[in-house]
């Protein structure tokens, strides 16, 4: 099983160096992922959760595509119904190209209302709109041979029915976003039904679980993967190779924008991890 990292690229202390630092330690500690979000209009539903600046996807990634050499690069989450679908499919299929086939496309509907309404999108159509578009850059790699996209692959984020539905009918993979064990079960369960109601292999499973490091257990009903101590963490990550996660992604991030000015926290945790060495477990 392969890990990645979660990078924030977004909050006071984040800016074009702290994010090369960011990507160098991410690789050097032998990562296999390196993954960004994305906003495109920091609205206040935006920013209270997520400050200015806040860096967009694309250009990051092909800023930090040229300061590493091994690690994979994506999105998580690409929300997709901002964007014209002809130019994602041109910029992700650039962006594969000039890193050496090293993208993930991790995608996603949305949440802020007030960023569809000032990008002029219907928040209520999120959905709809998504799958349209999903299938639009998917044809758009397939018809267009300069593109040179067809090993991109598409994680489909989302901890709804819909977005397990997206992930069978679209999706390479199905990408869960911060959740407990018990409900990650259940959902395992409606996938594999949705994917048998469909006709249609069960997507891969490449989830984001938290990291957040406590030097005393944490317990309870409502405690997510990758909270705890060290070796609960450990136990979250062997639970998740068993259940058939392939990648899992890390997220370092916990809530305070502050801590983008503290970025050696997160990577003493990350390093950690990393010397569990998870994947030759």
């Amino acid at each position: 099983m392969r890990l990645g990292v979660n990078v924030p690229n977004f909050g006071p202390g984040t800016g074009p160096g702290i994010l090369r630092q960011w990507a160098r330690t991410v690789e050097g500690l032998g990562f296999d992922l390196l993954m960004v979000s994305d906003h495109v209009v920091i609205t206040p539903d935006v920013g209270e959760q997520y400050p200015a600046p806040f860096y967009e996807p694309f250009t990051t990634l092909a800023w930090l595509a040229g300061v590493t050499e091994r690690v994979r690069l994506g999105t998580t989450v690409l929300i997709v119904p901002y964007r014209n679908p002809l130019l994602v499919a041109r910029m992700a299929a650039n962006l594969d190209d000039l890193s050496g086939g090293r993208l993930v496309l991790g995608t996603g509907v949305g949440w802020a209302r007030e960023e569809f309404a000032a990008l002029g999108v219907p928040f209520e159509r999120r959905g709809a709109i998504t799958d349209e578009y999903l299938q639009t850059i998917r044809a758009a790699w397939e018809h267009t041979a300069d593109y040179r996209a067809d090993r991109i692959p598409f994680w489909i984020g989302g901890n709804s029915d819909a977005a397990l539905r997206r992930a069978v009918r679209l999706g390479d993979a199905w990408h869960p976003l911060r959740f407990t064990l018990p409900w990650l079960r259940d959902a395992l369960e409606r996938l594999n039904a949705v994917a048998d109601e469909h006709g249609r292999p069960v997507p891969a499973f490449q989830p984001r679980i938290l990291l957040r490091l406590t030097p005393a257990p944490v317990t309870g009903p409502d405690r997510r993967a990758g909270e705890g101590t060290l070796d609960q963490v450990a136990d979250d990550l062997e639970q998740l190779r068993l259940l058939g996660a392939d990648t899992v992604l890390l997220d370092p991030f916990n809530g305070d924008p502050d801590e983008t000015l503290r970025p050696n926290d997160a990577w003493r945790d990350l390093a950690a991890v990393a010397a569990l060495d998870i994947a030759g477990s």
